[in-house]
């Protein structure tokens, strides 16, 4: 999977020379937290709807409302912005951009074709894009987890479910709790009684496993 299947199209951007208040309102309006700023088509900054707050003056000022709505109309969005953004390329696999994001410890990487903002890729889009689906997120089903399991007691499980006729919704092989071996993972569209039957089976065939709640 790439950058290009999870991002967000039609980016919102403004130049540099925008007011402050009115940046707010636009992330305000659209529901979004971070605006891209774009002069002559090319990326030069990010806004945020925490570097806005922190551009307001503080609630202990003694200036009146008028007067701080004057100030935040005068303070354009170049004084505030972060300069040094961090960004991907459509082409980029999920896999990267996860691992660029962490590294940089950034919530949002603006996706870039040469200068020009293509589009914007956030946490919520690695969230409900891709964790979601792949842990079966609001979807019906049971799950069962096979303790250490390799290889060979991969197949065996496999084998249980077909025979059963569970069809399977997602498959993880994730990292026991000794973090030494490997856990199966099975979300299958069956009711927890029938689950019931395939762990006695994995179970006669020599694996610990469980059935538990999604």
């Amino acid at each position: 999977m790439r950058v290009r299947d999870i991002m967000t199209y039609n980016v919102v951007t403004v130049p540099s020379d925008t007011p402050v208040s009115q940046a707010a309102e636009i992330m305000r309006a659209h529901r979004f937290e971070r605006l891209p700023i774009v002069d002559k088509g090319k990326l030069v900054g990010l806004v945020t709807k925490d570097r806005v707050l922190r551009a307001a003056p503080s609630s202990a000022t003694s200036l009146s409302i008028w007067e701080l709505t004057y100030l935040l109309s005068k303070m354009t969005v170049k004084e505030i912005m972060e300069k040094d953004v961090i960004t991907a390329t459509p082409d980029m696999t999920v896999e990267s951009a996860v691992a660029l994001a962490q590294e940089r410890r950034v919530g949002c990487l603006l996706v870039l074709e040469g200068d020009r903002v293509v589009g914007i890729v956030t946490t919520n889009d690695f969230f409900y894009k891709i964790l979601n689906p792949l842990l079966g997120i609001g979807e019906v089903g049971t799950r069962l987890t096979v303790r250490s399991c390799d290889v060979r007691c991969m197949t065996e499980v496999l084998g249980i479910l077909n025979k059963h006729k569970a069809n399977m919704k997602t498959m993880m092989y994730l990292p026991s709790a000794s973090g030494e071996e490997k856990d199966l993972v099975l979300h299958v569209d069956i009711e927890a009684g029938e689950a019931n039957k395939i762990m006695d089976d994995v179970k006669a065939s020599g694996y610990t496993a469980e059935v538990r709640e999604r």
